[in-house]
């Protein structure tokens, strides 16, 4: 099993200066300002308890200072042409690389799971930019043959606006990144409200791309960030200013965020909790299949949404042996 961060082990405090991180932060960002006058929430890491850094919450006031800067850039960033939004992001997915040790000490440090974890939601969040930067010269559109002589229809994307994105702990920076690679290739642009749990990501992640936003002279709001409790999140659910929520969460949450969304008749996007499950049959390969069931409950510690095993549904003829197997599996690691 891969062994999980420690302070003394893997030196955070080094990853943490490398990353940007203070003992206080501000945990409002509207690119490369940065504010925060609601209270201080502390992280700790789950790992051994001790205190990582502190950040400021959003407020009412803050949230709207941020919705107005994501406003106004958006009406200048649609226009930028998609390829030049796609070098954007090359741009940010080449710092990640530069950053990628640090950043995954931090998310192992902070979140919990085990630092070749860590390393490789960073990895994901490289490969979702590498994607989206091929994406940014494909936004393609059909021309069709109209009745009418010497016309034809054109179909052709447009931006939706400012997209809302709230991100659970399990994965607290690479679900960031998902969503806001592609919208931002698409010409939208983002607000971020990171999970409560691991906030420390998303300030790391921030200052990530702010320093690409400083270098290619481009306005604040295109990348923006707000922090807090639940309550931070429902001024997203119910601004009318965000066309779409992507929330990624319990299904509770998501039955909450998706009416709420509706009611104004947004757009929502949810990635919910669900209870994954293994079936095992006379007929399975062992050597695959404990392996398998073992690292989705195990090595991920539950929290991966492609592969956490919550149950095992195992034929009675191989049940002993599966049983054995998996005690066994668990011993030696």
């Amino acid at each position: 099993m891969s062994e999980t961060l420690t302070a003394n082990t893997f030196g955070i405090e080094t990853a943490l200066k490398a990353l940007g991180l203070k003992e206080i932060n501000d945990g409002t960002s509207t690119g490369s300002k940065f504010f925060g006058s609601g209270e201080t929430i502390s992280s700790y890491s789950p790992t051994d308890g001790k205190l990582i850094g502190k950040i400021t919450t959003t407020t009412k006031e803050d949230y709207e200072r941020v919705m107005q800067a994501a406003t106004e850039a958006f009406k200048s960033f649609r226009a930028i042409p998609a390829p030049k939004r796609g070098e954007i992001v090359r741009q940010f997915g080449n710092k990640l690389r530069d950053l990628k040790e640090p950043l995954g000490k931090l998310v192992s440090y902070e979140m919990g799971k085990s630092l070749q974890e860590g390393y490789g939601e960073v990895q994901e969040m490289i490969d979702i930019c590498d994607f989206a930067v091929g994406l940014s010269r494909q936004l393609h559109g059909l021309t069709i043959p109209s009745e009418r002589p010497g016309h034809v229809m054109r179909e052709q994307y447009h931006p939706l606006g400012v997209v809302g994105i709230i991100s659970a702990f399990n994965f607290p920076v690479a679900v960031w990144s998902w969503n806001t690679a592609l919208a931002w290739v698409c010409g939208d642009v983002c607000v971020w409200k990171a999970s409560e749990k691991a906030p420390l990501c998303s300030v790391a992640c921030q200052n990530i791309i702010a320093e690409v936003l400083r270098e290619n002279n481009l306005p604040e709001g295109i990348s923006c960030i707000i922090n807090g409790d639940y309550k931070v999140g429902e001024m997203m659910t119910t601004d009318k200013r965000i066309p779409l929520v992507s929330a990624t969460g319990s299904t509770r949450m998501g039955k909450i965020v998706g009416v709420t969304v509706a009611e104004r008749f947004g757009r929502a996007l949810l990635e919910l909790g669900g209870n994954n499950a293994i079936i095992i049959t006379p007929l399975a390969d062992l050597k695959v299949k404990v392996p398998g069931a073992v690292f989705g409950a195990v090595g991920t510690y539950g929290q991966r949404c492609t592969s956490k095993t919550r149950r095992l549904i195992i034929h009675e003829s191989v049940y002993d042996k599966v049983r054995d197997a998996i005690v066994g599996s668990l011993q030696t690691n």
